[in-house]
């Protein structure tokens, strides 16, 4: 791939007006931008890809066929990639959080210019794939909704509801998985990896406690800006939160 400019660039969009505008715009700036090849939608843009090598895309979120975040997962490597949507939602505020440059739709000169200006500053062109926009893709895909937990007894694999989860316990190398009426079973998952496969009624209170906090009958204030949480399980079991998991007790208060 070429490491000086101007860039090898594919434009990609269903849109032929589109493509038409942006085309026009570049051309203001044949010192940075190449245009070396169009696409109608993500699998011409996967050939395209493929057969031109490109060091960036202008790529359209929305398409036929393969979306854009699609056509991107299936690619060998990751180019400079800009987006350009008609949608201002959540995928456009993680883009940007992440450093990754977006244009809405229709696209302004102006704002094309400080994605020219960005560009620029940045390194001449990439030589692997970009780290953040793979982040990025990770966090867009849909993710599989977990119903519940499994867990073993014996020569059995039982599947615990997770609205029949009152909270998790960490203790020593164990978590242990305590229910509503009062069983407890060992599981094979570390409080890190449930936190961050469960859903978001599942809220960590400290190193070693996650709990379902539509089983919260009550919150107490504590000592040392603590408090005590008392579930709505058969023991009507109290936890301590922990001094650093404040934010997460402040979430929860707001329910």
């Amino acid at each position: 791939m070429a490491t000086n400019f101007p860039l090898r660039t594919l434009l990609v969009d269903d849109e032929p007006l589109a493509i038409n505008r942006l085309r026009r715009l570049l051309g203001r700036y044949d010192d940075t931008f190449a245009i070396v090849g169009e696409a109608i939608n993500g699998l011409e843009g996967l050939k395209a890809v493929e057969a031109l090598e490109p060091d960036l895309i202008f790529l359209d979120i929305e398409m036929p066929g393969l979306n854009g975040f699609e056509m991107l997962a299936r690619l060998p490597y990751l180019p400079i990639v800009v987006f350009a949507t008609a949608y201002d939602d959540y995928a456009v505020r993680a883009f940007e959080e992440n450093s990754i440059d977006y244009l809405l739709k229709p696209i302004e000169a102006e704002r094309l210019e400080k994605t020219v200006e960005r560009i620029r500053k940045s390194h001449s062109a990439p030589t692997g794939s970009s780290p953040d926009l793979r982040y990025v893709l990770e966090m867009l895909k849909p993710k599989k909704e977990l119903h519940s937990i499994s867990v073993k007894t014996g020569d059995r694999i039982l599947l615990i509801p997770l609205a029949n989860i009152a909270y998790f316990e960490a203790e020593d190398k164990y978590v242990l998985l305590h229910t509503v009426d009062g069983q407890q079973f060992l599981t094979n998952h570390t409080i890190t990896t449930l936190e961050e496969k469960l859903p978001d009624t599942f809220t960590r209170i400290s190193r070693s406690t996650l709990l379902n906090s539509r089983h919260i009958r009550e919150i107490q204030r504590h000592f040392n800006g603590k408090y005590v949480i008392i579930m709505r399980d058969q023991k009507a079991t109290q936890l301590m939160t922990g001094s650093s998991y404040h934010e997460n007790l402040k979430n929860l208060m707001e329910l």
